[in-house]
């Protein structure tokens, strides 16, 4: 009975310093939320002008005969994959992966370290990914495009609905589908829509990218808080239920130790 009450000591103490490492994640979690969701809104923004003007542009007839809007078919796309840096958020890297798994023949093109080591290249921090390194990665991507390396360009990244819910999504960059309003629009373009077009395209794949990744690493951290507030509740559940059991086998143990007293005192 001694060596169970020692035992029930030594879990109790093992689940109680876990508990702490979860409250202590949770914390970092909510201290990062805030500005997380204010440079995912400000992307939202960003994300919204680029594609009105991308609308805009390619709905103009002369940019029907930019490379970027010849849609091919050889079967080779290529997708831009953002997970997280880290685990213990959930399902969120999960989610992602099932998704890349519906394109197997696809190049990925990882951000975050989760995704560079699943498909074992360079790290690149998701949380740190910056507009200039977004700039860099989308003139390779679209030099590629027009050289016929591969026919569609993606981005798999997760959609922050709110703090208890998250989706991965996918969303195709290249080529641009005709847009609506062609000579309509009232916007005039210097020296013209097509030159325009095709030189706003690697700033609109890089504002794209960046803006996505901002809004998938807010939802890293709201899968974190999340998680680890749940596992902090699991683990008071789990402490007070030893505890209660730590009790019962101490109670047992006083009352064996008494009965044999009494036992020993009577003979």
């Amino acid at each position: 009975m001694a060596g169970n009450t020692k035992a029930l000591r030594v879990r109790i103490k093992s689940v109680t310093s876990t508990l702490q490492l979860t409250k202590a994640m949770e914390l970092v979690a909510s201290s990062k939320i805030r500005r997380a969701n204010e440079a995912m809104n400000k992307g939202r923004e960003y994300k919204k002008a680029l594609e009105k003007t991308v609308t805009v542009l390619s709905a103009d007839g002369d940019c029907q005969k930019s490379p970027y809007m010849q849609k091919r078919d050889t079967g080779r796309v290529r997708i831009v994959i953002i997970a997280g840096d880290r685990g213990l958020a959930g399902g969120y890297n999960a989610n992602v992966f099932r998704l890349a798994r519906e394109y197997p023949e696809a190049q990925f093109i990882p951000i975050g370290k989760r995704a560079c080591e699943r498909y074992s290249l360079e790290t690149v921090s998701s949380e740190h990914f910056s507009f200039g390194d977004a700039a860099r990665m989308a003139e390779e991507l679209c030099r590629d495009f027009r050289e016929g390396e591969f026919d569609r360009l993606g981005v798999i990244w997760t959609e922050y609905i709110s703090v208890m819910s998250q989706e991965a999504r996918i969303t195709w960059l290249l080529p641009f589908e005709k847009g609506e309003g062609g000579k309509d629009s009232q916007i005039i373009f210097e020296p013209d829509a097509l030159t325009v077009l095709n030189n706003t395209v690697s700033e609109y794949v890089a504002g794209m990218i960046t803006v996505l990744c901002r809004e998938s690493y807010a939802s890293e951290v709201a899968a974190r808080r999340m998680a680890m507030d749940s596992a902090g509740k699991n683990a008071s559940q789990m402490i007070d239920d030893l505890q209660l059991e730590y009790n019962r086998a101490r109670q047992g143990a006083i009352t064996q130790e008494i009965t044999e007293i009494v036992a020993g005192s009577g003979v």
